[in-house]
């Protein structure tokens, strides 16, 4: 009728009556379809004024006319009316616009609608039920209401399902239409409201359990008007529970005809970007709750992370490993040069300190003659934040006796590479869009022949046997040497210039000054896209004085028989030949203490409880840590380590707390 007299203008008296003469239909319907158009005639300038005011880049007369009078009808219900919750009108002119609408028109009816919906005065509803939260919950909040006038719980305890929505699918997916008939398989099935459709008598609701989506068919004749009336309370992010029978639609959908539906969480906040996807990165991180309900892409990551785990498990328990835990709150942080987070303990009147790493208790195992164990633990340093560190991260610590560093090299590069081939299987994997290869076996350098091969390039003047020694060293650095194959004022020029001169390197100890080198011209960290360890490269023989932890070499004097395995520029494993000699343990801390006592606030600790427990005896042993969230991100092709965990720490909302 609103169609007709908008195409028209004739009076509407007479549209009205012309309208009635081709149809039949009760006084009641009749009623309340005059009231309605009425209605909109009568206030049509507020009513276009509301919907401009909505639909901000689009103009009204633009708008087909069939969803054009949808949204005046739709409006004039959420300006006049009371008896029906302003979101149920909105849903019912949705599916109209869906009906008659084309091409993208549905979305954008949608759009305006909540748009509409949120700006009009729909009376005390309109209030949020808690700060912050947005109009829309309040008519959300109706519905709960609603819901429990007429006896029904939107909150109840439990809910019987027989198969998962992607059960169903695997099960009877490849079924035709005339073999589920035949079939006629009842099921109870549950999920997330993300899809509603329908007019009339017969409706279509698309749930999501996270792992697949199934549509549910709802006719009035099958569920009763009493059932059917429940889909009016029914808002998208809602979660619902269906008893049917599988089956599929004409049109070829795999479906379950409902013959109960039931409420089972009614959901106040509107699912999140409700139309066009959560990409915020800053609520992503905060809120995973929403980023997991608006991107399949993140379920799909942190699914991946938790089978490289169970892979890494799998293949330590083969192996005879015994998974332990060791303690979180620690009197001496040790294990790791870093610092800690520092707390107290009130009954006992004592400081402990968050863990940096487990090592020196998983050893204390090993004297104890546990041979072979292993830790998937949490550990926490208090400093940076950045694409690659988390103040609280999770580590793989594995430890076996009789083994040395080699033995060590050879299980680390298994476990990558089954944790790999568990979650990409045959698929090649890329990181950033370059290849990755994950297949071992692993290249395999030492420290100073990888800053060596940088040296002869860039035209350093410098050889591996000049880095071995400090005394050659330290005459390259005081020559005040330039790189000749560099050109002149490129960035790496520069960067030579800063980092491998005197003053720079001037304060370091020899072991340090390597580390720096390798760091600054290898690894690379200030240009992580031009790191020369893309592939994954097993970096060996590091300087004990960087290795307080690790065994020195006997045929090498002040290297350590450690290891590092780099990936895609990133270290994700670090492992050695573990010192089992007490004294020189205590000495190599006594030497740590004497660092810290010059300012370096991350040097080792003494632990005398550890020298101790050395004194009893430590076989030879191999361990190394793995960063677990490291290497997820490569198996994922995650950016960010904040991508892989599933709350990452963040700044407090609105900046930093008091």
């Amino acid at each position: 009728m609103l169609y007709q007299w908008d195409m028209t203008r004739a009076p509407l008296n007479d549209v009205l009556e012309s309208f009635w003469r081709v149809r039949s239909t009760t006084d009641a319907t009749r009623a309340a379809a005059e009231r309605l158009a009425r209605g909109a005639a009568e206030r049509l300038a507020p009513i276009d004024e509301a919907i401009a005011a909505s639909a901000t880049h689009w103009r009204v007369e633009r708008i087909a006319a069939v969803e054009r009078n949808v949204l005046r009808l739709a409006t004039y219900e959420l300006l006049a009316e009371r008896e029906t919750p302003p979101a149920v009108v909105i849903d019912e002119a949705v599916e109209m616009a869906r009906r008659f609408g084309e091409g993208e028109s549905p979305a954008f009816v949608n759009g305006v609608l909540d748009a509409v919906m949120r700006r009009l005065a729909v009376g005390e509803t309109d209030e949020s039920p808690l700060e912050g939260w947005p109009a829309e919950s309040a008519q959300r909040l109706e519905k709960a209401a609603a819901l429990r006038s007429l006896g029904v719980d939107p909150y109840p305890s439990r809910y019987l399902r027989t198969h998962s929505l992607g059960e169903i699918a695997s099960a009877y997916g490849e079924k035709t239409l005339e073999e589920l008939e035949a079939l006629a398989v009842a099921v109870r099935v549950a999920g997330r409201v993300i899809g509603k459709r329908g007019h009339g008598k017969a409706s279509f609701v698309t749930l999501s359990d996270g792992d697949a989506r199934l549509q549910i068919y709802v006719r009035l004749d099958r569920v009763g008007e009493a059932g059917y009336k429940l889909l009016d309370f029914v808002d998208l992010g809602d979660f619902v529970g269906v008893s049917g029978i599988v089956m599929r639609t004409r049109k070829g959908e795999l479906s379950v005809e409902a013959g109960e539906l039931a409420f089972l969480s009614k959901a106040l906040l509107p699912p999140p970007e409700k139309w066009h996807g959560l990409a915020d990165t800053e609520i992503r991180y905060r809120q995973r709750y929403a980023d997991l309900i608006a991107n399949a892409e993140v379920r799909r990551t942190f699914l991946a992370r938790s089978a490289m785990v169970a892979e890494i498990r799998r293949v330590l328990d083969a192996r005879g490993y015994v998974e332990v835990e060791t303690p979180m709150m620690q009197p001496v942080p040790g294990g790791a040069l870093a610092r800690p987070f520092v707390t107290h303990h009130n009954a006992l009147d004592v400081d402990l300190y968050l863990r940096i790493a487990p090592e020196l208790y998983l050893k204390r195992l090993v004297v104890g003659g546990l041979e072979r164990v292993y830790e998937i633990n949490r550990n926490f340093r208090n400093e940076g934040i950045s694409s690659m560190h988390n103040p609280e991260f999770t580590m793989l610590e594995f430890y076996t006796a009789y083994f040395d560093c080699r033995d060590v090299i050879d299980l680390t590069e298994t476990l990558v590479g089954a944790a790999a081939a568990r979650v990409a299987g045959d698929a090649p994997l890329t990181y950033k869009g370059r290849p990755l290869s994950l297949t071992p076996p692993f290249k395999r350098i030492a420290m100073i022949d990888a800053i060596a091969e940088v040296a002869e390039e860039q035209g350093w003047g410098l050889a591996a046997a000049e880095l071995a020694e400090a005394a050659a060293l330290e005459r390259w650095v005081k020559s005040g040497a330039r790189p000749t194959k560099l050109a002149a004022g490129s960035k790496d020029e520069e960067m030579f210039g800063l980092e491998a001169s005197w003053s720079r390197l001037q304060p370091m100890a020899y072991g340090n000054r390597i580390a720096h080198l390798f760091e600054v011209f290898v690894e690379r960290r200030w240009d992580p896209e031009g790191t020369r360890l893309w592939a994954p490269t097993f970096v060996v023989d590091y300087p004990v004085d960087i290795s307080p932890l690790a065994k020195a070499r006997p045929d090498r004097a002040g290297v350590a028989d450690r290891f590092e395995l780099f990936i895609a520029g990133m270290e994700v494993a670090n492992g050695f030949s573990e010192l089992n000699d007490p004294l020189e343990q205590r000495r190599r801390f006594l030497d740590q203490l004497e660092r810290r006592e010059g300012g370096d606030v991350e040097a080792h600790r003494m632990d005398e409880d550890y020298i101790r427990a050395l004194g009893y005896g430590l076989p030879p042993t191999g361990g190394c840590g793995v960063g677990i969230d490291r290497l997820a991100m490569l198996l994922t092709d995650s950016h960010s380590i904040r991508d892989v965990i599933l709350f990452p720490h963040m700044r407090p909302e609105g900046g930093r707390s008091k």
